[in-house]
């Protein structure tokens, strides 16, 4: 059988660049080179040799974080190009990238979250509209970023001013919500039609952290992982399900990773990855693997998932003239 050109589209230009690079030096190395040949494209350098080069591509891994990767727009590029690809289409890497959005299908689809507000400009100087609405401690956030990037939690009325200067920093829309504390887990889902809910992964960042920041999340050994999760079942099939209804809510293909917390009271969702880590370690790959899924055949089932997919949004050489 004759081996699928596969686009390795990693890097780009969001402030999660390095560990976009570092995570398709793993994907590239698992997989199987009988059945891909790899070619590497990098967005900050190589969008055009990537159009130049699209009607010899079978399928591209879009292995990139933030923004003008994990937002739409590389995907819109790759549907323009008539390219398939694995995940979520422009529609919901848009709405999932955008945690405001994210939040309001949430909830219209019935499922828990803290109360939030987006916060203005003029709440740097002044915060007493937003302490007027919502209760100390607060969570900040950019409100397009990932990996915790320009995140911050408010303990003290007077630190409010100074997180919400520097989730504007970041983007020019910010979030605020209520601090739920509990045990944080994440639910990945895989699947087009038929989905199926991966085994709860339980994140316990070191003690010296805060929150599960950009360093607890990319440090060695500044994060232990439970996979599967110590939970009780009903929690176990609670928060499965919640994964699955937020995949769907969000108009997801392919596959997906729903952060939540287990509070005192219930579970509350945080947000959904559309493109999650993945080096053979991060959260997904290790729910895969608990489900009978190794590192390569993960892989593979995104590729086919990918290909299963892209008469959907396929566009053929005719079209594109």
């Amino acid at each position: 059988m004759a081996r699928l050109r596969l686009a390795l589209i990693a890097g780009g230009v969001s402030g999660e660049r390095e560990v976009s690079l570092k995570g398709a030096k793993g994907v590239e190395a698992a997989l199987d080179p009988r059945k891909y040949e790899v070619v590497r494209y990098d967005p900050a350098t190589d969008l055009s040799r990537l159009a130049a080069d699209a009607e010899a591509i079978d399928v591209a891994f879009i292995l990139l974080h933030g923004i003008h990767g994990e937002d739409g727009t590389m995907q819109g590029f790759l549907d323009l190009l008539g390219i398939p690809y694995q995940g979520a289409g422009v529609l919901g890497s848009a709405l999932a990238m955008d945690k405001n959005l994210a939040k309001t299908m949430y909830r219209l689809h019935g499922l828990p979250v803290a109360p939030w507000e987006m916060a203005v400009p003029g709440d740097v100087d002044d915060a007493q509209r937003l302490l007027a609405i919502l209760r100390l401690p607060l969570v900040i956030k950019p409100v397009r970023q990932g990996s915790s990037i320009g995140m911050s939690i408010v303990r003290e009325e007077s630190e409010l001013g100074p997180a919400l200067a520097l989730a504007f920093e970041h983007d020019r829309e910010v979030l605020v919500e209520e601090f739920i504390s509990g045990r944080e887990i994440t639910v990945g889902v895989i699947g087009n039609d038929e989905l199926e809910a991966l085994p709860l992964v339980e994140i316990i960042p070191d003690a010296k952290y805060d929150f599960f920041d950009y360093e607890a999340k990319y440090r060695e050994g500044a994060t232990r992982e439970i996979c599967p999760a110590e939970v009780d079942d009903l929690v176990w099939e609670k928060a499965q399900q919640y994964g699955l209804t937020a995949h769907r809510a969000l108009q997801l293909r392919g596959y997906s990773r729903t952060d939540m917390i287990i509070g005192d009271d219930g579970i509350y969702l945080l947000e959904t990855n559309t493109i999650p880590g993945m080096t053979p370690t991060s959260l997904l790959p290790q729910a895969a693997a608990a489900f009978g899924l190794d590192f390569p055949a993960l892989l593979d089932r995104l590729v086919e998932l990918a290909l299963d997919g892209a008469g959907d949004r396929r566009v053929s050489p005719k079209e594109r003239l």
